[in-house]
């Protein structure tokens, strides 16, 4: 199914991500994995809710989470109009620490941004990530080990700008297996477009640099 496709069966009202291609590319990796009757998965920063419908189609029993009230509330409409079970939960990772996992999966906000802060309202909060880019990915990775059952896995996309090797030693560093599982290259979106003289002037990209690398990564608690 193509992102334009998923987009329009989705309810999307403003302020909440429309499924892109960093969505679908996780959309591909999930359904290469074998979920098992009853394989319970967490969606983190689940937006219209398309990673977390997938997997209940598949019968998965799905958790989804979004520190945004309004992608909350279109999760559970999504889920409603697909008829399927999905449990819609305002909050992050943290409020379901003690709680395992058979497969997390992850679209968190990636964008490197001029401004420190993150944003906590608007629909920049959907991709503004920090300088860095990784103000949210860092907590996703730093949680991850806890949230798995062994042998469970975490499928985690976001831009090369932000650093596929930083992840991949984060999530390493906490006991997990990990390597680069999908990539694909997009033409800069008009946020990156807009942000090229500020980017280029902090060395996150070049001129010769297409467009913008997704990474989806997949590791595996051992």
């Amino acid at each position: 199914m193509t992102t334009s496709r998923l987009a329009r069966r989705l309810l999307r009202p403003p302020g909440v991500y429309a499924p892109q291609l960093d969505t679908r590319l996780l959309l591909g990796a999930l359904r290469q994995e074998h979920l098992v009757g009853g394989a319970e998965l967490l969606d983190v920063g689940t937006g219209t809710g398309a990673l977390a419908l997938s997997a209940a189609r598949r019968g998965a029993r799905v958790t989804a989470l979004d520190v945004s009230h309004r992608a909350v509330l279109t999760a559970r409409l999504n889920a409603r109009r697909s008829r399927l079970r999905v449990r819609v939960l305002h909050g992050d990772m943290a409020s379901l620490a003690d709680l395992t996992w058979d497969l997390v999966v992850s679209n968190p906000p990636y964008v490197p941004s001029p401004r420190a802060r993150v944003p906590t309202r608007g629909p920049s909060r959907a991709w503004d990530a920090g300088p860095d880019g990784r103000a949210v990915l860092d907590t996703v990775c730093d949680g991850a080990a806890d949230a798995l059952r062994p042998g469970g896995v975490l499928l985690l996309v976001h831009s090369a700008l932000c650093g596929t090797d930083a992840t991949l030693r984060k999530l390493e560093g906490s006991g997990l297996r990990a390597a680069v599982h999908r990539r694909a290259v997009a033409p800069y979106g008009p946020v990156l477009r807009s942000r090229l003289p500020w980017l280029r002037e902090n060395g996150l990209v070049t001129d010769e640099q297409p467009g913008e690398e997704l990474v989806v990564i997949r590791a595996v608690r051992v």
